[in-house]
């Protein structure tokens, strides 16, 4: 399986338009100022879609890129939850948590009863994928994550506080991604709850999409020691590529020529 078709797998949709499968392979390939150039001809509910398709820190830094009238247009299409997810996340530094998380839908409280929440689900399964329900109190602390096996199990008429499984691990979003790989090391889990400190729910994170984000991590920091830019691609203009390069590229003359005059004075 590609990366392309894995990120969709985990993605905001499962019906996917052909013309989107087509053009998400070659998003995912570029930096994001090339994908701006890419998505500017389509209209803005499509633009919106491919956003949503994207893990959350790449889509934040497309979005950027777009001018303010496009952005604002485009944050105008999306939906509430979407838009505010996507503020919030932009007040957290790159490469935390934080800047990862997609809106949590599949949220109750204590006393919806297994039959409500299943109706709710069903519709929210048709724009989304539900793994777990999050059960929050007025306050919309995390009291309990639910599990769609129980809930299959379950009476209809009994509530979720009864079903749930209560005080469950959550991240908080101004975590580091190596603070959080370091957290789910033996809790692999599908999906994670993020919440304040004061346990308050404001997201979720895909396992898949914060392991990405770390692999992606990982494989950048040696090219940032020369230069590399971590949003470099294949497809970059060989332009930009140099002009960031070319200092340490001179830095490293530099140094051979130093290493070569001390050796050529023994």
């Amino acid at each position: 399986m590609s990366k392309g078709t894995t990120e969709i797998a985990s993605g905001a949709a499962r019906d996917i338009e052909p013309e989107l499968r087509e053009l998400f392979t070659k998003v995912v390939e570029r930096d994001p100022r090339e994908a701006v150039k890419m998505l500017e001809p389509y209209p803005d509910e499509f633009v919106v879609k491919m956003l949503e398709l994207l893990n959350p820190a790449a889509a934040l830094k497309i979005l950027q890129r777009f001018d303010s009238s496009r952005r604002e247009t485009i944050l105008a299409t999306a939906s509430s939850e979407t838009t505010q997810q996507w503020m919030r996340n932009q007040t957290y530094p790159e490469r935390t948590v934080g800047r990862l998380m997609q809106p949590p839908l599949a949220v109750f409280r204590p006393t919806t009863t297994v039959a409500e929440a299943t109706e709710q689900i069903r519709r929210l399964a048709k724009k989304t994928i539900i793994t777990y329900a999050f059960v929050t109190d007025e306050q919309e602390k995390l009291l309990g994550v639910v599990v769609m096996r129980d809930m299959l199990l379950a009476q209809q008429t009994q509530r979720l506080e009864e079903i749930m499984l209560k005080d469950p691990f959550y991240l908080t979003p101004d975590m580091s991604l190596t603070e959080a790989m370091r957290a789910v090391l033996v809790r692999h889990y599908p999906v994670y709850p993020v919440c304040e400190k004061s346990r308050q729910l404001i997201g979720l994170v895909r396992g898949q999409m914060l392991f990405e984000a770390q692999a992606v991590e990982l494989s950048a920091q040696p090219g940032e020691m020369v230069g590399v830019e971590t949003e470099e691609r294949l497809t970059t203009p060989w332009s930009r590529s140099f002009r960031f390069r070319h200092p340490w590229l001179q830095v490293n003359l530099f140094c051979g020529l130093l290493a070569a005059v001390v050796v050529g004075l023994f």
